[in-house]
C-alpha cells in the first residue's frame, strides 16, 4: 500500500498504479538504494519524446521537421521537466541518500527532471503507451506553441549561426578557456569569437555544450543591441 504522500502523487498524476513498486522505484535516487529509478528514466525519456513529438505533429501542421525538432528539444529540456516536477510536488516524495539529501538534492533540477522521466516510464510499464502519452499531454496542456515561442525554441548556437550566414559571414569559433572543479562536478568556461567583427564573449556551464550555448546567447544579445 503506497504511503499517503505517494497516494497524493498518484492523484496529481491522475494515475492509480496497479504495481505500487514501480511508483516507489520511480522516486528513488541511486544514492538511496540499488533499486533506483535510472532504468525507468531511460525508458521514460523515449516515451516522453514520442508523446511530445505526436503532440507537436498534430498541433503544428505546417511546421517543417527541423523546427519541430527544435521545439521538441525546447519542451523536454531540464528546465521544463523541473517545472513539471515542481507542479507535481515530486520533491515531497523523493527518496535520497543521506549525503545527497543534505546537499540539497531534493531541490536539484536535474534530479527532479530525471524523476519526472522515471514516472513517465513507470506509468508506461504499469499501463500502456496511450495512458502514458495522455499524461504527458496533460503536463504540456497549457504550453505556448505560438510563433514567438517557436522562435524562442531555436537554440542560441543555431540562431547565431543563422544570423551570421544571413550576412555571409564566417561561423563563430568556440574555445574552452578554463575548466574548474572536480571531474564529477566541473564548470566549463567557453569563449565564442566572431573574428570579422572583433567580438568575443564568454559563457559558463556544467558541460561544454551548455557553456557554448551561454556564450552564444551573450554574443547574440550583443549583436542585437548593436544592430537594433
Amino acid at each position: 500500500m503506497p504511503s499517503v504522500e505517494l497516494q497524493s502523487l498518484q492523484n496529481r498524476l491522475q494515475h492509480a498504479f496497479k504495481d505500487s513498486a514501480l511508483l516507489q522505484r520511480a522516486v528513488t535516487h541511486r544514492s538511496f538504494s540499488a533499486d533506483h529509478n535510472e532504468r525507468l528514466e531511460f525508458l521514460g525519456d523515449s516515451v516522453l519524446s514520442l508523446a511530445v513529438s505526436t503532440m507537436l505533429y498534430r498541433r503544428l501542421r505546417d511546421l517543417p521537421e527541423g523546427d519541430l525538432s527544435r521545439m521538441r528539444a525546447h519542451l523536454v529540456k531540464q528546465d521544463s521537466l523541473h517545472r513539471i516536477a515542481t507542479q507535481l510536488k515530486v520533491s515531497e516524495v523523493l527518496r535520497l541518500g543521506e549525503g545527497e539529501s543534505r546537499s540539497g538534492g531534493k531541490l536539484r533540477p536535474s534530479i527532479l527532471a530525471d524523476a519526472v522521466e522515471a514516472l513517465i516510464g513507470a506509468v508506461y510499464l504499469d499501463s500502456d503507451f496511450d495512458t502514458a502519452q495522455a499524461m504527458v499531454h496533460r503536463f504540456f496542456e497549457g504550453v505556448d506553441l505560438s510563433p514567438e515561442q517557436q522562435a524562442a525554441a531555436k537554440d542560441a548556437k543555431t540562431a547565431l549561426q543563422e544570423w551570421l550566414q544571413g550576412r555571409k559571414m564566417h561561423l563563430p569559433q568556440y574555445r574552452v578557456v578554463a575548466t574548474v572543479g572536480a571531474a564529477h562536478k566541473q564548470t566549463f568556461d567557453v569563449e565564442c569569437e566572431i573574428a570579422e567583427l572583433g567580438l568575443i564573449e564568454h559563457g559558463k556551464g556544467a558541460s561544454r555544450r551548455a557553456a557554448e550555448q551561454a556564450a552564444a546567447t551573450t554574443l547574440l544579445a550583443t549583436l542585437k543591441a548593436r544592430h537594433a
